[in-house]
């Protein structure tokens, strides 16, 4: 099982510690994932600019992924919309096929039909991988309690997914997550946004957001919080001792990627899952899983 890695941006430069993971867990699951050279920005910082500059980016990189034979798998969940919002108008918008090779003409590239593109949580929950993964685990998590947090581009917009998840009662990660023996919760403003949307031109408001969902998270009784996507960690993560110094709290939960979680329940190397990467000290949570 082969796949094209996508990484995007904020992952190379913000969270390593997630490539890092997903990459240890692909392994251990026979998922190779072949990183191509030439694939760039996935495209959507650019949307709100110029939608066509946007999609002539995320086509590129399709072009690049079909000329080597490859399906994508993101990581990023923003990336994974784009891309996908990008193949959804090649399939099917009538004419455009023919306008955005025009555009990567340019380029010396094109495309005939464009590669499949999953999120890597999204290929984990799809049967047979879910059924390997079971058969893998080695430290059954024993009822961990988990918060969840989806975030909006791994289900919006649904008219960009083949196989959309009801954005308003998503259940992939809850089946991956139950899977392993952990037990994700059910709290208050679970579908909220992280607030990483409005962060470069609004920090108050971001940072309300994230506060919000943080103190829900804890009021639930939560062990760790886990995401799957780099915005949202740095929200979480990266962002709560900044929290807790504004707002005068006491928060320190661990955020985790969906890949470290199950890298655990795996039985492999924390820190080769960069678990000593994570801002939010991980130390506490690791005793209590791994017993020392």
């Amino acid at each position: 099982m082969r796949y094209a890695l996508f990484l995007g941006c904020t992952i190379p430069a913000r969270s390593r510690h997630y490539e890092m993971s997903a990459l240890e867990v692909a392994k251990a699951l026979s998922i190779e994932l072949i990183y191509l050279e030439n694939f760039s920005c996935c495209g959507f910082p650019l949307k709100s600019y110029s939608a066509e500059i946007a999609g002539s980016v995320a086509g590129r990189n399709l072009s690049i992924a079909e000329k080597e034979r490859l399906n994508i798998v993101t990581l990023c969940s923003a990336c994974n919309s784009m891309l996908n919002e990008e193949r959804m108008r090649i399939l099917h918008e009538k004419g455009y096929l023919e306008a955005i090779n025009q555009r990567l003409g340019k380029l010396n590239q094109k495309i005939e039909r464009p590669p499949e593109v999953i999120h890597f949580a999204k290929l984990l929950a799809r049967g047979e991988l879910l059924e390997s993964l079971k058969q893998r685990v080695k430290r059954y998590l024993g009822g961990l309690p988990i918060a969840i947090h989806y975030g909006c581009h791994y289900l919006k917009p649904s008219s960009a997914f083949e196989d959309p998840e009801d954005p308003e009662d998503p259940s992939s990660l809850h089946t991956i997550l139950t899977s392993i023996g952990a037990r994700p919760l059910i709290y208050k403003g679970q579908k909220d946004c992280c607030g990483g949307a409005v962060l470069a031109f609004d920090e108050e408001t971001a940072s309300e957001l994230a506060k919000a969902k943080l103190l829900n998270v804890k009021e639930a009784g939560a062990k760790a919080m886990v995401v799957i996507c780099p915005f949202c960690s740095v929200m979480y993560d990266d962002g709560q001792k900044s929290i807790e110094k504004k707002y005068e709290l006491q928060l320190g939960i661990p955020v985790l990627f969906l890949p470290q979680l199950i890298g655990l329940a795996l039985g492999l190397d924390p820190k080769s899952l960069g678990l000593n990467l994570n801002t939010v000290k991980t130390k506490q949570l690791l005793e209590e899983l791994l017993g020392s």
